[in-house]
């Protein structure tokens, strides 16, 4: 097949039907966009057997495609480069967005819905954040982390009325220490000398003042028994000399794969 010169297109280029708006229509056109009605592939020709999007970027093929390494200190170059789409600056997905392997994240992962993890293992995250639109002000944002300790520690909270009993969570028996249990108990309206009497299995059984009825708020706290107690100081440089198990563990902005 005869090769054709370059291609100069000096105002807007469109393939297919349509007019889109957001480029601009008469004098308020956008000079140099363009518009391709789709589907497309770039890159390996024969990557992708069926249409999988809309635009489709497979890794690159041309062998006329060399340069300085993508990756200081790398010899990733040319056709032998790792990535099949770079993008410089910001990027967003108004969709779902699916990964088929690892994803690397350099700094801040913020995530405004359900984070699910499904590696198999129970994923202790050193930071857990979310951060969404103010609910009560406009322009402004709303940010809440998770409790943080040296221990990983799981709670209950609520309200007791007119009862001597907390039931505990059914799993709790199998999934935290009973030793390390704790209670906080706050009475409401007036005091009532209510204690803590006993902790079983199921329950956390209270006792208060003769002829006060219970009224109070409570606060329970255990630490996790399905992996190894975490060990908060550890002489090392990086995560990586953490001295315990790090398959357990989710360590923000670090990755095992490769050490510092």
């Amino acid at each position: 097949m005869a090769k054709l010169p370059d291609v100069y297109v000096g105002k807007r280029l469109f393939v297919g039907e349509g007019r889109p708006t957001a480029l601009g229509i008469g004098p308020a056109e956008i000079r140099g966009s363009a518009y391709m009605e789709g589907p497309v592939i770039m890159g390996n020709a024969t990557a992708f057997p069926n249409v999988w999007a809309t635009t489709m970027i497979a890794p690159v093929t041309n062998t006329d495609l060399l340069g300085p390494p993508l990756i200081p200190g790398t010899l990733c170059t040319g056709i032998n480069n790792p990535y099949s789409l770079a993008v410089q600056g910001s990027s967003a997905f108004l969709g779902h967005v699916d990964t088929a392997l690892g994803m690397t994240i350099g700094t801040n992962l913020i995530a405004q819905g359900e984070v699910a993890s499904r590696c198999g293992l129970h994923v202790l995250s050193a930071k857990k954040n979310f951060d969404i639109p103010h609910p009560s002000r406009k322009g402004w944002r709303l940010r809440h982390t998770c409790p943080e300790a040296p221990t990983n520690d799981v709670y209950i909270r609520g309200k007791v009325k007119n009862r001597t009993t907390i039931d505990l969570p059914s799993y709790w028996k199998d999934f935290v220490y009973k030793e390390s249990i704790t209670v906080s108990l706050t009475p409401i309206g007036a005091h009532q000398d209510v204690i803590v009497k006993r902790i079983d299995d199921e329950k956390v059984h209270l006792q208060a003042k003769t002829g006060i009825p219970i009224n109070c708020y409570y606060h329970i706290f255990a630490e996790r028994k399905d992996g190894e107690s975490l060990i908060p100081e550890y002489e090392g440089k990086t995560p990586a000399d953490y001295p315990g198990d790090n398959n357990q563990y989710s360590i923000s902005g670090y990755h095992y794969d490769v050490k510092e």
